[in-house]
């Protein structure tokens, strides 16, 4: 089955086509003609998973999904939440968000989050939408060298690795985006039989 999925990011393409497995062909907004950067504007996480979803689907009409991420800080009332990718710059500046992170942070006994995924499908015409949540802690210094975003500062709770040192096999068992996607394949791969 071939699905399109909002995202050029390479590391997230791969974590999710591991998750879906051979039988779904991820197609990219490229692959389809779009270049242009598709809009986040809403204020809710599931709001701009199903923003990018339908943005997609009335330029191609192919099925398609979307989805949103956000690290939601208990100490810092839930930021960054929606606006996690856009932290501390416009542009998904990695090292810039984990920086002021820490920074906000500082001094901070409370150090729990929660990474929350949601997903929007749309596919037949119908939309639906896939949470997965893991909690967690934030880490004082960024460790490991895998994964992207804030993986170097996010240690799932029960865990004593951050996502950033995992492979993406164990990151995958255990992550917010990882239990999103099973449930999406796991819709997708009843709807085809």
């Amino acid at each position: 089955m071939e699905i399109l999925f909002a995202t050029n990011n390479t590391h997230k393409l791969s974590e999710v086509q591991a998750v879906l497995g051979d039988g779904f062909r991820l197609l990219t907004p490229r692959d389809c003609g779009i270049t242009e950067e598709i809009p986040e504007t809403q204020p809710t996480i599931e709001g701009n998973a199903l923003q990018k979803a339908r943005y997609l689907y009335e330029r191609t009409g192919r099925d398609c999904f979307a989805d949103d991420t956000g690290l939601e800080v208990e100490a810092l009332g839930g930021a960054p939440g929606v606006h996690s990718a856009r932290y501390a710059t416009d542009g998904h500046d990695f090292a810039a968000n984990n920086r002021l992170l820490l920074k906000n942070l500082a001094g901070q006994e409370n150090r729990r989050a929660r990474f929350r995924t949601v997903i929007a499908l749309i596919i037949r015409g119908e939309e639906h939408l896939f949470e997965g949540i893991v909690e967690g802690r934030i880490v004082d210094a960024e460790r490991g060298t895998e994964g992207f975003g804030y993986d170097p500062l996010f240690i799932p709770e029960d865990g004593d690795k951050t996502f950033a040192e995992m492979n993406a096999e164990e990151k995958n068992a255990v992550s917010h985006r990882g239990r999103a996607v099973r449930r999406l394949a796991d819709y997708l791969h009843s709807i085809e039989k």
